[in-house]
């Protein structure tokens, strides 16, 4: 590795943190629905509207990295999400925060498909594993957003009259931070080969099987993390009559057990083959939606919800990593697809929210489970290589 990609690490694993803050939507939608009095379908609509961005903006995004550069798009996005958290401090009214989640979306689209490329220009070694730390890093930032709207809402922390809104302006500024690191940081990147993509080229490499089974399973992969994130405080309430602050421990108690997968898993993935550390992990996500949907005690659902968040942390990592190293010519494209699959943020909290409307909080777990029995059926796609 160069002094530059040493120098580099810092502020592109700073940046991971602050793709993090997208998962800010899952608590901040239940607050919203809760100051608003709004329906569990209408509360959805805003972390559906946030990945909603995802399927328009990611296959531009590999085309735009292809013209100004993976770091010039990385910058682009930092700044879209900074004023993405600057909009609530305005206030709450549900227009206003369909604009907020709106640029959340959009910024955190243009950061995820252009940031895990960077990270092939800084890092030379196992990409699963690297791209797991960051996951690692950006769960960090998953995990604090619940706790520190939670102090908001208690006023135990100063909140200057924002209450639980005071977790935007507080990831706002480390932003701003990231964005001045990787401004100020060198980074060498690949030039382009041949001429630039057009949409159309970029949508066709879905014809190749494992780009679309990738693009499949990674639409899985976030429905459950937003689906999860959205739906355990609601199980909690639901069955045990809690209120939203001592539910909101269950988003945190996901991001606990997502964020030590992913320390682990950087780990495991350098020591057992790919397959096998995914088979385990899918596996534990299957028991977790047993425990979910038929759960009573707040120690099984406590335990269903540990399990999901442990096992669900790297599968993004694995599968995103078993199409990019597809075709390495065309890793801008093939990553613009990839994240254009977080568009199942979008799909799974829609249905989910007429399932629980429909039959209970059983309901949106059942829509879960479809994601996670096709993940059982990508395993044969997994390489067996450390």
């Amino acid at each position: 590795m160069s002094n530059t990609n040493k120098m580099a690490i810092v502020p592109v694993m700073l940046c991971f943190f602050a793709m993090g803050f997208v998962d800010l939507v899952g608590i901040a939608s239940n607050y919203v629905k809760e100051d608003l009095q709004l329906s569990d379908s209408v509360a959805n609509v805003l972390p559906s509207l946030v990945f909603f961005w995802f399927l328009i903006f990611s296959v531009p995004t590999g085309m735009l990295m292809n013209r100004i550069g993976r770091k010039k798009t990385v910058l682009l996005s930092l700044i879209v999400t900074v004023v993405s958290l600057l909009l609530p401090l305005f206030g709450e009214n549900f227009p206003l925060m369909l604009v907020s989640f709106s640029l959340l979306g959009i910024g955190n689209a243009l950061m995820q498909t252009s940031l895990n490329p960077l990270v092939s220009s800084v890092i030379q070694g196992n990409l699963a594993s690297t791209l797991t730390f960051g996951q690692f890093v950006k769960a960090i930032a998953s995990f604090l957003a619940p706790y520190i709207a939670m102090w908001g809402a208690l006023a135990t922390i100063p909140s200057f009259g924002m209450g639980w809104r005071i977790l935007f302006p507080i990831y706002m500024v480390i932003g701003i931070l990231a964005s001045l690191l990787l401004a100020s940081t060198p980074i060498n990147e690949p030039a382009p080969e041949g001429k630039a993509s057009s949409f159309v080229d970029c949508v066709k490499l879905l014809s190749r099987p494992i780009v679309l089974l990738s693009f499949i399973g990674i639409m899985c992969h976030v429905g459950i993390d937003v689906g999860t994130n959205t739906t355990a405080p609601k199980i909690l309430m639901e069955r045990h009559e809690m209120t939203l602050n001592d539910a909101a421990f269950a988003t945190s108690l996901y991001f606990i057990f997502r964020t030590i997968g992913c320390l682990t898993g950087s780990f495991f993935l350098r020591v057992m083959s790919n397959r096998l550390f995914f088979i385990i992990s899918v596996v534990m996500m299957a028991l977790s939606m047993i425990g979910l949907a038929f759960g009573t005690s707040k120690e099984i659902l406590y335990v269903a919800i540990a399990l999901v968040g442990y096992g669900n942390s790297n599968i993004f990592s694995l599968v995103f990593t078993q199409a990019l190293l597809s075709d390495k010519s065309r890793q801008n494209e093939i990553s613009g697809l990839m994240i254009m699959g977080l568009f199942g943020g979008t799909v799974f909290p829609l249905f989910m929210g007429f399932a629980s409307d429909a039959m209970g909080q059983a309901g949106a777990v059942a829509v879960m489970a479809l994601g996670v029995i096709y993940l059982f059926t990508y395993i044969s796609k997994i390489k067996t290589s450390k």
